[in-house]
């Protein structure tokens, strides 16, 4: 089962869903599913065909910006920030929820969040993002 944890009004993040999760995202109003995990990243992944199929069936936007644990580069939390700005509701995942947090908080500060906030919601979500922190 999905534990969905909400980052902000816009934003939710989660371990992978599987592919019939999509249903109870949709229903929740998510608009857009950003998938933060490479291609076959582990074994028994659905493709990024599979989870496009799955999203879309849903009526949302299945977007990837893939990226490796301790990868991240500026261009995926610019990426990231341009779809926040689009104002629709977005549900990111990864393996555990960790990589799309830390997504989640360097757009914000590319956006001009206030740091002290992004923390705090970080934190109660379970996760630290004291090192994007640093380098935004």
């Amino acid at each position: 089962m999905m534990d969905c944890k909400q980052l902000d009004t816009q934003v939710s993040v989660s371990a992978e869903p599987a592919l019939e999760e999509m249903v109870a995202l949709a229903k929740a109003g998510v608009e857009v599913v950003v998938c933060n995990r490479p291609e076959q990243e582990a074994e028994g992944q659905p493709s990024f065909a599979e989870l496009e199929q799955a999203v879309v069936a849903e009526g949302m936007m299945f977007v990837p910006i893939p990226f490796s644990r301790g990868q991240m580069q500026r261009a995926h939390s610019e990426a990231f920030a341009r779809l926040l700005s689009s104002g629709k509701k977005v549900h990111a995942f990864c393996r555990t929820g960790n990589r799309s947090c830390n997504l989640w908080a360097a757009a914000g500060c590319l956006n001009g969040a206030d740091k002290k906030l992004l923390q705090q919601a970080a934190q109660q979500a379970g996760f630290d993002i004291s090192g994007v922190l640093v380098t935004y």
